[in-house]
């Protein structure tokens, strides 16, 4: 039995790659749920049991540490062993620097929590484990974590902190055997931006994006996991993407000019 943990596996990109997992290993899967909210992760846990994977729910707010190293206990007390942790647990947020008050900031430190320090707490609990069975790592960044996106500073902040962590942890583990593979997600069709921050560190309740061509999650999930088995160590997963991204060498500010057309017109800077 292969066993995975999927964190912020109630929604979104998590929940559907546990649906596929499941698909895709049956009763061979061992999946560990977690995220904050147990009732929707039972939801997600139902559909995976039905296609004969042992699921494990796991409630974790991958903002406290101890919480982060209990998931991880609690896995391998259950399986015995941990072959893949995908680190996917995320929040968003939507704010043009100077809409933010002082007195607001703090929300930038609870969202690096969130997108960084959740993803590096599981990751330091389970190394012992992914070592042991060279194991797997997977890291749900974002392509805010390779270009600056206006309107997210904090977000391009946490993910290109997370991109740096796993970039540098991918070459430590590389004699252990233990695989570290980066996703870089664009706009994907989930409620993520919906529910981030806006400038008072408030459910933003709308997109500062342009919806219109986002990617569907099934399309995102696959692409996903089709790279965590093959090992790769970069998910980039849209051609305008790995585009821009050489573009970023040669013309940034054709890039710059790129990332402020993303944007709805009511929400750019003036």
């Amino acid at each position: 039995m292969k066993t995975i943990i999927i964190t912020g596996a109630s929604d979104g990109i998590g929940a559907e790659m546990a649906r596929q997992l499941a698909q895709r290993h049956g009763n061979e899967a061992g999946l560990v749920l977690a995220a904050r909210n147990e009732s929707l992760l039972e939801d997600v846990a139902r559909q995976c049991r039905a296609q004969g994977s042992e699921v494990l729910v796991a409630p974790t707010d991958v903002t406290d540490e101890a919480q982060c190293r209990t998931l991880i206990e609690r896995s391998v007390e259950r399986f015995g062993w941990l072959d893949a942790l995908i680190n996917n647990a995320g929040v968003s947020a939507q704010a043009l620097f100077e809409q933010v008050q002082p007195e607001d900031l703090g929300w930038y430190e609870d969202l690096m929590r969130v997108n960084l320090w959740g993803a590096v707490w599981c990751t330091h609990a389970a190394l012992p484990h992914l070592k042991s069975s060279r194991g797997q790592l997977v890291a749900v960044s974002s392509l805010a974590g390779l270009l600056g996106v206006p309107g997210r500073t904090a977000y391009s902040a946490s993910k290109f902190a997370m991109t740096g962590f796993f970039e540098a942890l991918r070459a430590e583990l590389k004699p252990a055997g233990v695989s570290v593979t980066t996703a870089y997600p664009g706009v994907v069709a989930t409620k993520i931006r919906y529910r981030g921050y806006n400038a008072a560190g408030q459910p933003a309740g709308s997109s500062g994006l342009k919806e219109d061509q986002a990617m569907p999650v099934e399309v995102c999930a696959r692409l996903i996991l089709d790279g965590m088995d093959r090992r790769q160590r970069e998910v980039v997963m849209e051609r305008r993407a790995k585009i821009a991204r050489y573009l970023k060498l040669l013309a940034p500010g054709i890039v710059e000019n790129m990332a402020l057309a993303a944007l709805k017109d009511e929400v750019k800077p003036r």
